[in-house]
């Protein structure tokens, strides 16, 4: 069997594997809609309402003969049960433990008494453990798109007939995080979140593995020439716009930007009061509400959760500022060829485009770890460690987790330097300085120090989520200890001797980001992109080091010059 093959079969058994449906799936509703009927409860009573079919007795009867609640309420022997109206046409039946909480929920349609939902354990908080279709990335996750982009992104640089490669395998282990979201989507968390470690794991190492000094290079050829990958890069940038535009969906994330917009132009606090319907979306930090004020002023906001333009509008800007980036970044490392190539892993990578389509803030933090990295490839000049403080500042204060990033970013290229570190150290803090000034502004006068720290880092570091192995069975020990790893990662790769060149940089960045989700007990495939970036670099550009000659095929213009002049430009 051809090795292609055998890839597209792979990848289309492990996604297919979760298709079966979990027992009681909820039907296609919009995203944020599907949580949005609030359940009113009612006695439990012979009597039918008016305008109800079938009496809230004759519901808890059926909810009872349920399998998966007998299991629940064997566990849970005093559990007690509630009914609720579910909007006009359903019914809510839930059960609560003395001290446990809700613990078992069934949805019941009035019309037919068919139970069209039922959950239990965190399931039942988490609405979107349930598998909502289209609650995240909406159409995105069907097969016949995520298959194709799939094979589109391996399509340049996967070497067919090498498919063992070191470089086939680590853009393998960036999609095979495909089959865990397969299985989350069909409300099956109890694989889903055991299946995101083992690449990750694996990408992590990589990434260290890239920063030996003597590490060999990677054989990565780019197939195509310049001309098809930017025909390629339009093609998927238009396709990206019109789906985000014709069928993204807006989840909590980006409806609290322009919350946050909305707030900071008229003057008002952030980090109190936010609507119900988005009660912690003051969770981030102030540069992320900040990046949406451009969009709010241009869209406005209605005041309620509509279609939000503004914030289809910031994600939209996000993402076309990561794939520009990126460009950037591999036109100054080796041409052209190599920065449309990144251009396009960019573009066709489905996590990049579920991230679009649901309308997060994420890509701005890819793209301002990615300005800090086209930054650091001017040098070390006082003029380039600021602007690279400066990106990596504002990463840290969008969402906390590049935070981390700041050791390796304030050290990088000083053990190259015999002279000037402390200006390179001096001129990198001021940069850090003004990020910290640019997100101070709008909290002056309205939020003190103590009420940034109990909404933002305090609520992310006491709040409990399935969507890890560390909340989903209860390790919070063991979390403890992976974070003080990710922490120790971060603070070592700043000081002992590695690859020292742009490449090395991005090996690190992706490295010490990897390390920190590993740790998060919220963690999610939104944020892939965070590393997404660097990571792609660290593969596609890891054959190029300073005079080494480079086996990636590249432009006219790129061959022109040897890779140490490139680097230099």
């Amino acid at each position: 069997m051809r090795p292609l093959a055998t890839l597209t079969i792979a990848l289309v058994a492990g996604v297919l594997a979760a298709a079966p449906s979990a027992a009681g799936a909820a039907p296609t509703v919009p995203g944020h809609t599907t949580v949005s009927l609030a359940p009113v409860q009612v006695e439990i009573t012979s009597e039918v309402r008016p305008d109800r079919r079938r009496s809230s007795k004759e519901v808890l009867a059926i909810a009872r003969r349920v399998p998966l609640v007998r299991e629940v309420r064997a566990e849970h022997p005093r559990a007690y049960p509630a009914v609720f109206l579910k909007g006009p046409a359903r019914w809510q039946v839930s059960w609560y433990a003395p001290y446990g909480g809700e613990v078992a929920q069934v949805i019941v349609e009035d019309w037919n008494g068919r139970v069209v939902e039922a959950w239990s354990g965190a399931q039942v908080a988490w609405t979107m453990a349930r598998g909502y279709s289209g609650a995240f990335g909406e159409h995105v996750t069907r097969l016949y798109i995520w298959l194709p982009l799939c094979l589109i992104f391996l399509l340049p640089f996967a070497r067919i007939r090498r498919f063992w490669s070191l470089s086939n395998v680590d853009l393998l282990a960036l999609l095979s995080l495909s089959v865990s979201l397969a299985f989350f989507d069909h409300a099956r968390i109890g694989a889903s979140v055991p299946l995101t470690y083992p690449p990750l794991v694996y990408l992590l190492i990589r990434m260290l593995l890239r920063l030996r000094r003597a590490a060999p290079a990677l054989d990565v050829r780019i197939r195509f020439g310049p001309r098809v990958l930017a025909a390629g890069v339009l093609f998927l940038l238009a396709f990206r716009v019109a789906l985000n535009v014709t069928d993204g969906n807006v989840i909590d994330v980006g409806y609290a930007g322009v919350i946050g917009a909305a707030r900071i132009v008229d003057g008002r606090a952030i980090y109190s009061s936010f609507p119900a319907d988005n009660e912690h979306g003051d969770t981030y930090g102030p540069v992320d509400y900040e990046a949406y004020v451009p969009f709010e002023q241009i869209f406005g906001w209605s005041g309620r959760w509509d279609d939000l333009p503004a914030a289809h509008g910031a994600a939209v800007f996000f993402d076309l500022l990561c794939c520009a980036l990126l460009f950037l970044i591999g036109r100054r490392l080796r041409g052209p060829t190599l920065g449309l190539a990144l251009a396009w892993g960019w573009c066709s990578f489905p996590f990049t485009i579920y991230a679009l389509e649901s309308d997060s803030n994420d890509a701005l933090v890819g793209a301002l770890v990615l300005a800090a990295i086209l930054a650091a490839s001017y040098g070390t000049r006082p003029a380039a460690g600021a602007a690279r403080g400066l990106a990596a500042g504002l990463a840290g204060l969008a969402k906390f987790a590049p935070l981390a990033l700041l050791p390796v970013f304030a050290t990088h290229g000083l053990r190259e330097r015999s002279t000037g570190r402390t200006r390179a150290l001096v001129a990198f803090g001021a940069g850090v300085l003004v990020a910290a000034a640019l997100a101070a502004i709008p909290l002056i006068g309205h939020t003190s120090l103590s009420l940034l720290w109990q909404r933002t880092v305090a609520y992310q570091a006491t709040r409990n989520a399935p969507f890890s192995i560390w909340g989903y069975w209860n390790l919070h020990w063991e979390q403890k200890l992976v974070a003080v790893g990710a922490l120790a990662l971060a603070l070592t790769l700043a000081v002992v001797p590695r690859r020292e060149d742009l490449v090395g940089l991005c090996a690190a960045v992706a490295a010490i980001l990897i390390g920190v989700e590993l740790a998060l007990e919220y963690w999610f495939y939104l944020y892939l992109p965070w590393f997404f970036g660097p990571a792609l670099i660290a593969i596609l550009a890891a054959g190029n080091r300073g005079a080494t000659p480079v086996t990636v095929t590249a432009s006219e213009s790129a061959r022109s010059q040897s890779p140490a002049a490139v680097l230099s430009t």
